[in-house]
């Protein structure tokens, strides 16, 4: 279940076409490092980003030989990132990769370069981690990103941040499929750290979801919402690790019987999520469900009947219509819920040796278990109602005119919170091209408030003479 809940970032990207000769695949990986070269010099993320997004779609079709014939074209041969990645790739392919390189058009082979870039480092670092877990060779994975991360340390610069962010995740998912998530705890905050205080926002986005999902895989959730409520403030740079962390936040809300926060975080998250991430809609589905149920709501049909989610919520849809239909011994919990919001809405007041009979409680005690389960519905918000306790009753709220009251006006404040923040991030995700009529407009401008402001300063001076 724990691989199924991760959204991968290559899921939510569009799948092109792609040669499948390896010459043309290794002619696309040269013109991603070209990206990531030209972004190094004119400090444009973008361009990493695209490279990040051509890499995940030529991910299936990385061989032995074309990675060693990218290293020889990325890095200086004999230098110490070369040795160090070429050691996990095997020996027999480097006279294949040679071959593969002569193959290329001559305008693509790289002249030796005085310095290696950071991010084409970086980068070369991610396309052998992939290798190496599609190869199922987590332990050399392990080994690689552990690697990997030690070098990021080193490197201070924003166009770095994307590349870092997909080492981050990949360093912990190589760990995860190891058994040994726990290892890399400290190592995690650590990271967040630092991200923290280089002010890396995607760094810190995706340290925090992996240091939450480290502490949910091991039900330490206490552990999770601490370091939740703590974490800096900021705002979403990724949907996808918006998402993940609406998730993480749902399932933490929902241990806690915060069932409501539960319910709007993760059907958010299922909202949000690509619908490539199928994977991730139906966990979060599946969670969302229960919670509902938890509520006393009943959720939709149209809920089970998503494309591609049918078979793996059928279970949840015949547990769903087994409390319709008033069946509580199949799910007690939700079922005395359901029954208390009936009874509620039926009656204005009622002892709570009745309710105990309605539920069918069954127990040595069922007066002081009917007033435990009515309290704790109070509290999550199931049912409109105050326990009298001196009189034994639960007296339920009197059904008013909801437009007498301040919830629609909270309502609509928080659909236009909502349309504002949303206008406000697409506006900040708009990117202008340099105009130069403004510009000439703006130099003309201040050239004639400057002369404005002499002539200003001349009359003020002649007047105090003449004073």
């Amino acid at each position: 279940m724990t691989q199924d809940v991760e959204m991968k970032d290559e899921e939510a990207l569009p799948q092109a076409p792609l040669p499948s000769d390896s010459a043309s695949i290794l002619q696309h990986l040269k013109e991603g490092a070209s990206f990531i070269e030209a972004a190094s010099y004119t400090k444009e993320v973008r361009r990493i980003a695209r490279a990040v997004r051509l890499t995940i779609q030529l991910r299936r079709k990385l061989t032995a030989p074309l990675l060693s014939a990218f290293l020889d074209y990325a890095l200086l041969p004999g230098s110490e990132a070369h040795a160090r990645l070429s050691a996990y790739l095997p020996k027999v392919t480097i006279g294949m990769a040679w071959k593969l390189i002569m193959m290329m058009p001559t305008s693509a082979v790289q002249a030796p370069a005085k310095h290696i870039l950071p991010e084409l480092e970086i980068y070369c670092y991610l396309l052998v981690i992939l290798f190496l877990i599609d190869q199922k060779r987590y332990d050399e994975a392990k080994a690689c990103s552990s690697a990997s991360i030690a070098r990021l340390k080193n490197f201070n610069r924003r166009t770095v941040d994307v590349l870092a962010s997909r080492l981050y995740f990949y360093y912990s998912y190589s760990y995860e499929l190891t058994g040994n998530l726990a290892e890399i705890r400290g190592n995690l905050l650590a990271l967040h750290r630092i991200a923290t205080l280089r002010h890396d926002e995607l760094g810190q986005e995706t340290l925090l979801n992996l240091l939450l999902r480290n502490y949910l895989h091991y039900n330490l959730y206490d552990q999770a919402e601490k370091l939740r409520s703590k974490a800096p403030r900021f705002e979403a740079h990724s949907n996808q690790q918006f998402c993940r962390y609406l998730f993480y936040l749902g399932k933490i809300r929902t241990i806690q019987l915060e069932y409501t926060d539960a319910k709007e975080s993760l059907l958010q998250a299922a909202r949000k999520a690509p619908f490539a991430a199928q994977g991730f809609r139906i966990q979060c589905n599946k969670w969302a469900v229960l919670v509902r149920l938890l509520l006393g709501e009943i959720p939709e049909r149209i809920i089970f009947m998503q494309r591609g989610m049918e078979k793996a919520l059928r279970p949840y849809f015949e547990l769903t219509n087994a409390v319709r239909i008033g069946d509580l011994a199949l799910f007690r919990n939700v079922a005395e819920k359901t029954g208390l919001r009936n009874i509620s809405i039926s009656y204005s007041r009622i002892s709570l040796a009745d309710v105990a009979e309605k539920l069918r409680l069954i127990s040595t005690n069922p007066i002081a278990d009917a007033e435990s389960i009515v309290a704790k519905a109070i509290r999550d918000g199931a049912i409109e109602a105050s326990l009298d306790h001196a009189n034994g009753w639960m007296v339920s709220k009197e059904t008013g005119d909801i437009y007498s009251t301040n919830e629609p006006q909270a309502a609509f404040n928080s659909r236009i919170a909502f349309c504002l923040n949303m206008h406000n991030e697409a506006v900040r995700a708009l990117r202008f091209p340099p105009n130069p009529h403004k510009e000439k407009e703006s130099a003309e401008r201040r050239e004639r408030q400057q002369q404005e402001q002499e002539l200003a300063n001349h009359i003020t001076e002649d007047d105090d003479d003449d004073f």
